[in-house]
């Protein structure tokens, strides 16, 4: 039996870089679900602390993680000056100066060996991928160290080369998720499928399937679980919680009707759903130039929202953030479980 059909309820908090903390994996791991930590925003050694502490909390290594398998950047100094002449007007808004360059600021998992070495020395039960896979050796030493392997995907070629991969289960996230988009290739086409329709494009497939995109509550999930997935991710659903890193303007926005959620590539290069603000804004005019590769545009991104605010932060959100739910994770696993029973009980 593995981790994904054993759990008292079958849900996976999405491990959400830079939001999910230890204390909230661990709490949703500890209510029965599983919790999850993205590494893809911090050393291998601020990863290895994570991964103690969420063990430490839990006592055992019933816990998620998730990796980025993005192309390394390729640096273009004339596209960068480019994007920052762009942003300057904005920087000076904000009372700052543009920074001189742009930076690489994450490693990419495709050439992380320190990362890959934490992992394998932690153990988690379940290791995901996002934006491609790793690695045939590295996915052979994340096997060996017993960890269930899945990748994101966001098409049936997609999920056919994670099968072929030989791994474990496909998380398949739907157009309405929030956060970055998993595809492969942000240049190639996207056929922007629903979480329902990519259930179903993916079944044939065999594997394992987890459904993430725009999950909210119990009846959700039961739509998702009847249709043949064995769980479903939520990530929006877990923002609200307290144990959460996000901060207050990204929470008061939860839970709220009358927004609407976008997909930017502004914020950090890649695709990516959440609320817009002036820098989505900006990204969607006409008169912007070519983004830097990800995640050198990040570097501009997190320096314009340290200076600027919420007018320029990542908001991460998928399209259900309406229904968001603040409570502490615990209680939300309690409260999921028991409209998964009554949902399954009615119909």
């Amino acid at each position: 039996m593995s981790i994904l059909t054993e759990l008292t309820v079958p849900v996976l908090q999405a491990p959400m870089a830079g939001t999910a903390t230890p204390a909230l994996a661990a709490e949703v791991s500890l209510a029965g679900a599983l919790g999850g930590m993205g590494l893809a925003t911090v050393s291998a050694a601020q990863g290895a602390a994570m991964m103690a502490e969420v063990q430490e909390r839990i006592g055992s290594n019933r816990y998620h993680v998730n990796l980025f398998c993005h192309r390394p950047a390729a640096a273009d100094p004339a596209r960068e000056a480019a994007w920052l002449d762009y942003l300057s007007p904005e920087f000076r808004r904000a009372g700052a100066e543009p920074p001189a360059a742009l930076r690489e600021i994450f490693t990419s998992f495709l050439v992380d060996e320190a990362m890959l070495a934490a992992v394998v020395a932690a153990r988690p039960a379940l290791v995901s991928f996002h934006f491609g896979l790793p690695r045939v050796d590295q996915l052979a030493a994340l096997r060996a160290s017993g960890a269930l392997l899945a990748g994101s995907a966001t098409s049936l070629a997609e999920g056919e080369a994670i099968r072929d991969a030989g791994l474990d289960a496909i998380i398949a996230q739907g157009y309405e998720a929030g956060g970055h988009r998993g595809i492969f290739d942000p240049d190639g086409p996207d056929e922007q499928l629903s979480t329902m329709a990519l259930i179903e494009a993916l079944r044939p497939l065999g594997l394992p399937l987890v459904a993430a995109g725009g999950i909210m509550d119990g009846r959700d999930a039961v739509r998702y679980l009847d249709a043949g997935a064995v769980a479903v991710q939520m990530g929006t659903a877990f923002v609200a919680c307290p144990e959460s890193a996000a901060k207050a303007p990204h929470r008061a926005l939860l839970g709220q009707p009358g927004q609407e959620t976008v997909m930017t590539r502004a914020i950090s290069g890649r695709p990516a759903r959440g609320f817009p603000n002036r820098l989505t804004a900006l990204g969607a005019s006409a008169e912007a130039p070519p983004l830097p590769d990800y995640p050198i545009t990040y570097d501009a991104g997190k320096a314009l929202a340290a200076a600027g605010g919420t007018d320029y932060a990542a908001q991460w959100a998928g399209t259900g953030y309406a229904r968001a739910r603040a409570m502490p994770a615990a209680d939300l696993v309690a409260l999921l479980a028991d409209e998964i029973a009554e949902a399954r009980k009615t119909g």
